[in-house]
């Protein structure tokens, strides 16, 4: 792929002694996206932020937010960290491109040529050492080994394909005995989950999920899948239909979880005619104690499904539309502290539309600001902001690739 010329990026202000642990970082796999960790080679550049625009993927520097490659791409994608510290995945026309951000090393960003071939790319999952991707077009589950493309120099992996069996927008994972969870659905709609042991065999299936979308894995590979009207859980073999207070329609689409916590954040809708994205309620679904709850978020304090993270303690980080990252302790179900970062901001009239999101790496939250132009690094430690640059571009989607 063609590369741009690099545009000029102004540092609005920059404590990069504050930033530079993450030259070094590992972080806990996350529905934000946060990357499995890896140990960086001697003298290693460190950490990237990939960020997408129209038109194109800017790759910035993890630590100065400076400019390190402009890359062409086409006019809408979305970022998917890999899961091996350098890579992302993006989204294209053909499938799943292969972006070496070059974290972790002095080499330079670059769009490869690789792509995992998909129809109507969808949901990228990272856990248990395995990458897997899903193809809307066909439903068909794309896995690799995480790691292999560290070594593929610029090919692809070896992958193990699963076939599917009618197409629908799903999502699969794939748990470290090789057990297998696949969305179920058709032209009709979504309906639930199936289960498959390592030799293919089917487990255990639940068609009580209406619209199900969205996963994540938490603490003891308990897996949680969105519905309509709650959410499923799948723990030890068996699957238990988790349902929302409002019925019967109570959504959760989204997971946001820690691989060390057994409680997973979701986000939460419960009228289907409200007009806009913004929501202003959470669920939390404890997983050993099978139970779901949903928490009322204080007013004002709304969000998107691009602005929830897991973040230090196994905390939540949600980028409110206050402007403030509000911290939200899931045991407790409330909000402990809050700190300011970017300006008020209004909720997209469409997803795709650039709107400011968040991703978690160790103890740093980067935060986009699309009325800005901005792009902020926050310590959620201390609640401090201590990097941000503005870009000549207008930020929408994010990864960050550890190092």
């Amino acid at each position: 792929m063609r590369t741009r010329t690099l545009r000029r990026v102004g540092l609005i202000a920059v404590a990069a002694g504050a930033v530079a642990t993450l030259a070094a970082c590992s972080s806990t796999p996350s529905a934000s996206g946060g990357p499995t960790g890896q140990t960086p080679t001697e003298d290693a550049a460190g950490s990237r932020v990939a960020v997408s625009y129209e038109g194109g993927i800017l790759v910035l520097d993890g630590e100065s937010l400076e400019p390190v490659a402009d890359l062409e791409s086409e006019e809408f994608t979305r970022l998917n960290p890999a899961g091996d510290g350098r890579h992302v995945l993006v989204t294209m026309s053909e499938g799943f491109q292969v972006l070496d951000t070059g974290a972790g090393s002095t080499d330079e960003p670059e769009l490869t040529d690789a792509v995992f071939a998909a129809d109507t790319p969808g949901h990228v999952v990272r856990h248990g050492g395995k990458t897997i991707l899903y193809a809307d077009g066909t439903s068909d589950t794309t896995i690799f080994d995480t790691d292999a493309l560290l070594s593929a120099d610029g090919k692809l992996p070896a992958t193990e394909t699963v076939p599917g069996v009618e197409a629908h927008h799903g999502v699969s994972v794939v748990l470290e005995d090789g057990t297998f969870l696949t969305t179920v659905g058709g032209a009709d709609g979504r309906t639930g989950i199936s289960v498959s042991d390592a030799s293919g065999e089917v487990i255990a299936t639940s068609d009580a999920c209406p619209g199900v979308h969205g996963e994540g894995t938490a603490a003891d590979e308990a897996v949680v899948f969105g519905c309509e009207n709650g959410a499923l859980l799948y723990r030890d073999g068996e699957i238990v239909k988790l349902d929302a207070p409002d019925q019967p329609y109570g959504r959760m689409g989204n997971a946001y979880v820690s691989e060390t916590s057994p409680l997973v954040v979701g986000d939460y809708k419960n009228d289907p005619d409200a007009e806009g994205y913004l929501l202003g309620a959470v669920t939390v679904i404890d997983t050993e104690a099978a139970t779901l709850e949903v928490i009322d978020l204080p007013e004002g304090v709304e969000y998107t499904f691009r602005d929830i993270a897991r973040g230090p303690q196994d905390l939540a980080y949600i980028l409110a539309s206050d402007g403030s990252i509000h911290v939200f302790d899931p045991a407790a179900g409330e909000i402990t502290d809050a700190f300011p970062v970017i300006e008020a901001w209004q909720g997209p009239a469409e997803w795709q539309d650039p709107h400011p999101a968040i991703v978690v790496i160790d103890d740093i939250a980067y935060v986009t600001e699309p009325a800005a132009d901005a792009i902020h690094a926050v310590d959620l430690t201390t609640g401090e902001v201590v990097a941000s640059a503005t870009l000549d571009i207008t930020p929408n989607e994010i990864a960050v690739a550890a190092g």
